[in-house]
C-alpha cells in the first residue's frame, strides 16, 4: 500500500525493463508519469495501464541523450503541480564495436544519455522526496557494472559501474531520510535490447539460463529498494559471475571476462 496514489517517473518506459517497471507500479497502485522517446509506444502503454489498473498516467516524449531533456521534463510536471516519489533512471542502450569505430559525438550523446541524464534527473527530483519524508530512487546498472571491462561495448561497462557507485552515495546522503537508493544490475534479460544494438544473433546463442524475463527483474528490484539493498542482482547465474569475478584475482577475472565477451559483444566486420 505504500506506492498507493504515489507518482512513479519511469525514463526508457516504451518497452522491456522499463514497461515491466510500469506495470509493477501501476499493480501497487502508483501514478505513472512514462518517458521515451517513441511517443506512439507510450500512448498504448498509457491506455492499457490505466484500463487495466485505474491508475493515472501522464506521457511524455524525450530523448534524454538531449543535455536540456531533464530540465524540460521537470518543467512539464512543475506546471502541473505533479510530484515525483519514485524515480526509475532505465533509459539507455549498447553502443556496438571498439571505441575507434564510432565517432566521438556518438560516445558523447551516449554519456550524455547513460550517465548525465540519470544524475540529472535524481538532482531535479530527490529534494520534493526527501522534503515530503519518502521517496525511491532506483538506477538501472548492469552486472557488466560490476565485473571487469570488456572489449567492445567500451563505455557500457564503465557507465553502469558509475550508476552502482552513484546509487550508493545516494543511499548513504539520504539515510534516515525516508529516500531509498537501489543500483539495479541485472543480467542479459529478455527485450528489444539486443535488437536495438545489433546482437541478437550473438546472444540468441548463449545457453536460457542466463536469460532472466524482466517482470522478476523488476519485482525483485521494487523488494530491494523498499527494503533499503544499495545495490541489487538478480538471479542466481548473475549472482554466481558477480561472486566469481570478485573472488578470483582480478588479473584472471579480467581475463575470464576477456574471453567470454566475444559471444555477447559485437565487434565491427571486415
Amino acid at each position: 500500500m505504500e506506492y498507493q496514489g504515489k507518482w512513479a517517473l519511469i525514463t526508457g518506459a516504451s518497452a522491456g525493463i522499463g514497461a515491466a517497471f510500469a506495470r509493477a507500479c501501476a499493480a501497487r497502485g502508483a501514478n505513472l508519469i512514462l518517458v521515451a522517446r517513441r511517443e506512439e509506444r507510450l500512448r498504448a502503454l498509457a491506455t492499457t495501464l490505466r484500463n487495466d489498473y485505474g491508475v493515472d498516467v501522464k506521457i511524455i516524449a524525450a530523448d534524454l541523450a538531449d543535455p536540456s531533456a531533464p530540465i524540460t521534463i521537470a518543467g512539464a510536471l512543475q506546471a502541473d503541480a505533479t510530484p515525483v516519489d519514485i524515480l526509475i533512471n532505465n533509459a539507455g542502450f549498447g553502443l556496438p564495436g571498439g571505441y575507434t569505430e564510432n565517432a566521438w559525438s556518438v560516445h558523447r550523446d551516449f554519456l550524455e544519455l547513460m550517465v548525465n541524464s540519470y544524475a540529472h534527473m535524481t538532482r531535479l527530483f530527490m529534494p520534493g522526496m526527501i522534503s515530503r519524508g519518502w521517496g525511491r530512487i532506483i538506477q538501472v546498472s548492469s552486472v557488466a557494472g560490476l565485473v571487469p571491462g570488456s572489449a567492445g561495448h567500451t563505455l557500457y561497462g564503465p557507465s553502469k559501474a558509475f550508476l552502482v557507485s552513484f546509487a550508493q552515495s545516494i543511499a548513504a546522503e539520504c539515510a534516515g531520510t525516508g529516500v531509498n537508493s537501489t543500483a539495479l544490475c541485472p543480467g542479459f534479460t529478455y527485450s528489444e535490447f539486443h535488437d536495438v544494438n545489433n546482437t541478437r544473433g550473438l546472444v540468441s546463442q548463449l545457453p536460457t539460463y542466463m536469460f532472466m524475463k524482466a517482470e522478476p527483474v523488476v519485482e525483485g528490484a521494487l523488494k530491494a529498494v523498499d527494503g533499503r539493498h544499495v545495490v541489487y542482482v538478480p538471479g542466481l547465474w548473475n549472482k554466481f559471475v558477480v561472486w566469481l569475478t570478485k573472488a578470483l584475482p582480478r588479473p584472471w577475472a579480467a581475463e575470464v571476462v576477456k574471453r567470454q565477451s566475444k559471444n555477447f559483444r559485437r565487434r565491427k566486420e571486415n
